[in-house]
């Protein structure tokens, strides 16, 4: 078959240069969107102030906690979307598709009409300085108009690479970006025609790039008749298949509850800092561009390892399943602690960036990110382990691991040792919940029962039998170990599941 859409087969090849090769895309579009944020916040925190930056930063979790709402059901569509490549079953893969995407479409049209009225609520809710509360809200609604757009770029982004290709959702992330970085100046100050808009324009320049972008891949992908493309003739599959939605929701919901658990906690930690004032809100929002940056590398190397898992479980190789896992852990170690360094050395000029000239958040910030840089190196092994772990279909343990983490470890210790520590017991909070779930992470990897789980029930009436199955001659053969075998409704890893659930 023809590859107009630039996948890859992740089943073959050296597991080192394929995994470098599929994440070096999605590590590109992490840098076009660390990039576009700091470059807007760049826009916000010099031009328009201190109060606008603390706004957008307020506004911005809520965005990651609507981003972070869905993520689930996506990553359960990638897995699926992955495990049918792997087996060669486009059938499976549109099916996945088609119910996926109108899915996400109901459920960001909802969160939109939703969102438009309670933003204020929201906000203030988050204990949003009084002084950055009206320019937060004026963001943060026009960034709920812009849901829909967001939700179904990073779906139809999640999907193409579930299938093997990062290199199209990587070009229509580039166009996205270099609009919003164009439009930002000119919807914030009202050059020539347009409207003068403020800290609104910074959003609006969001909504527009984003849709803007949506309708040029879902164009391109139609006329390129990508092989995931769904024709008029297979419209059917948009009708949701209640055995795929189900697999999606009980699959995915616990991803997607990971990343409101983050996101939850994301709003609790800035809650405690906007009660030290705007200084100290202006300086945490500044680190946090910082922390964009470090954090790239690992959430590039885990995203290609979770799909690479996947085709890899859906093609019974559980051994390049285990390979892929150790050379995400050691690209992660090289990668982010090759970031850390010289963030550390050059902070005052990199903070500075975001920050009027001569602000007093300057000292904080420098101070808060010294202590709290560190932990990205224990995030990155968490984020490659969970996601090989989440491509077999256990989901409940990296979900538990997270939320003691963040729930039974950081909030606590930033709160509890306020007292003794003051606001340094927010940083200090970082690096010690990052340490302890890594290790759980790494204990769940040795001795849990992942390689058990299963993303979805197999219809025997509905088994594709794909018409060649390579066989991969390049694989050593200790790749091709058995499919360990069921596991029963009982298992530690899915005891709240039924057995006749999807697995």
């Amino acid at each position: 078959m023809a590859n107009p859409g630039n996948q890859q087969d992740l089943t073959q090849g050296p597991i080192a240069r394929t995994l470098l090769v599929f994440a070096l895309p999605i590590l590109a579009g992490n840098v076009l969107q660390s990039l576009n944020g700091s470059v807007n916040a760049i826009w916000v925190g010099r031009f328009l102030g201190e109060k606008a930056l603390a706004a957008t930063a307020n506004a911005n979790n809520i965005m990651f906690f609507l981003i972070g709402a869905v993520f689930g059901v996506g990553m359960a569509a990638t897995i699926l979307v992955g495990q049918a490549m792997g087996a060669k079953d486009m059938v499976q893969a549109k099916r996945v598709i088609g119910t996926s995407a109108t899915f996400f479409f109901g459920v960001s049209v909802v969160i939109a009409l939703l969102g438009l009225p309670l933003s204020r609520h929201i906000l203030a809710w988050m204990a949003t300085p009084a002084e950055s509360l009206p320019l937060a809200e004026a963001y943060l609604r026009i960034i709920f108009m812009a849901v829909p757009f967001l939700y179904m770029f990073a779906f139809l982004s999640a999907i193409l690479r579930g299938s093997g290709d990062t290199r199209t959702p990587f070009i229509f992330l580039m166009l996205a970006v270099l609009l919003d970085i164009v439009l930002n100046p000119l919807l914030i100050f009202g050059l020539g025609p347009l409207p003068e808009m403020g800290i609104a324009g910074s959003a609006m320049a969001t909504l527009v790039a984003n849709g803007i972008s949506l309708v040029a891949m879902i164009l391109w992908l139609r006329h390129r008749r990508h092989p995931l493309w769904i024709s008029r003739r297979e419209n059917h599959v948009y009708m949701p298949d209640l055995a795929i939605l189900r697999a999606l929701i009980v699959k995915g919901v616990p991803m997607g509850l990971q990343m409101i658990v983050i996101s939850l906690a994301m709003i609790m930690m800035i809650s405690m800092v906007n009660a030290y004032g705007v200084d100290y809100a202006s300086a945490y929002g500044a680190a946090l561009q910082l922390w964009t940056y470090v954090q790239m590398p690992a959430m590039a190397i885990g995203a290609a390892c979770s799909s690479m898992a996947a085709q890899n479980v859906g093609a019974k190789l559980w051994g390049r399943v285990d390979a892929t896992a150790r050379t995400g852990v050691v690209f992660n170690f090289l990668l982010t602690g090759a970031l850390i360094a010289p963030i550390i050395l050059a902070d005052r000029l990199t903070l500075s960036l975001f920050l009027p000239e001569g602000s007093a958040a300057l000292a904080n910030a420098r101070h808060l990110n010294h202590i709290a840089v560190w932990s990205f190196l224990f995030f990155g092994v968490t984020f490659v382990v969970s996601g090989v772990v989440r491509a077999t279909g256990a989901v409940i343990p990296p979900l538990l691991i997270l939320g003691v983490a963040l729930w039974g470890i950081r909030i606590p210790f930033a709160k509890l040792l306020q007292p003794a520590l003051g606001v340094d017991a927010i940083w200090w909070s970082f690096p010690a919940s990052a340490l302890c779930a890594m290790l759980m992470s790494l204990a769940y990897y040795k001795w849990g029962r992942w390689r058990q789980a299963t993303m979805l029930a197999q219809d025997p009436r509905e088994v594709a039998v794909p018409a060649e199955v390579p066989s991969h001659p390049s694989s050593p053969v200790a790749d091709r170990t058995p499919e360990p075998p069921s596991v029963s409704a009982n298992s530690a890893d899915h005891s709240s599941v039924p057995a006749s659930s999807p697995r």
